[in-house]
């Protein structure tokens, strides 16, 4: 494996006085000893575009209703299964979820994403995510084929690994099991 490496870094600016807080949702899970092929110890970064947060309140017959907290334990839970890192990152601001894509070069092994609205109409976070070269899974929790017409396209899913969706937060733990077996080899 090649040395991780840095990131030119940009003075921290917003453009509109807001900042998103990447440590609201954050949780690392402590190395198991052995628990990973090779010994190896995966971070894992799980991001989370507009309204996630508002799982279990926004529509409940599309998008269940499990809130948002038992998808972070969900997460932390696969986390500590593997013996793995995780870090849990919300934004409903684009730029946010591009600042912690950059901020996770040569210091994150892998990236569940679900981009939400963002699928559709964000190349910045496609630029993102090939810049970082990170090797990522996209993640739905509807089945956005079987959704309006708009929803069809998705840009981060061009340079994606894999794409999972309609298994509702499950996708989610799919996601870091096919990472984890994929960076183990």
């Amino acid at each position: 494996m090649e040395p991780r490496r840095e990131l030119p870094r940009e003075p921290k600016a917003t453009s509109r006085g807001f900042r998103a807080s990447r440590h609201l949702f954050s949780a690392m899970v402590p190395y198991r000893a052995g628990a990973v092929s090779r010994g190896k110890l995966m971070k894992f970064l799980v991001m989370n575009g507009p309204n996630i947060n508002m799982l279990g309140v926004r529509e409940p017959d599309i998008y269940g209703k499990q809130d948002y907290k038992a998808l972070c334990q969900l997460v932390r839970d696969t986390a500590a299964e593997l013996g793995d890192e995780v870090e849990l990152f919300q934004s409903n601001h684009e730029g946010a979820l591009v600042d912690r894509i950059q901020e996770a070069f040569g210091k994150t092994d892998a990236i569940v994403i679900n981009p939400a609205a963002y699928t559709h109409t964000s190349v910045a976070l496609l630029d993102a995510l090939k810049a970082v070269g990170i090797p990522y899974v996209e993640v739905h929790i509807s089945d956005v084929t079987k959704r309006e017409d708009f929803r069809q396209v998705s840009f981060v899913r061009q340079a994606a690994l894999k794409t999972i969706m309609g298994q509702g937060i499950e996708g989610y733990r799919q996601a870091m099991l096919f990472l984890h077996d994929h960076l183990a080899k």
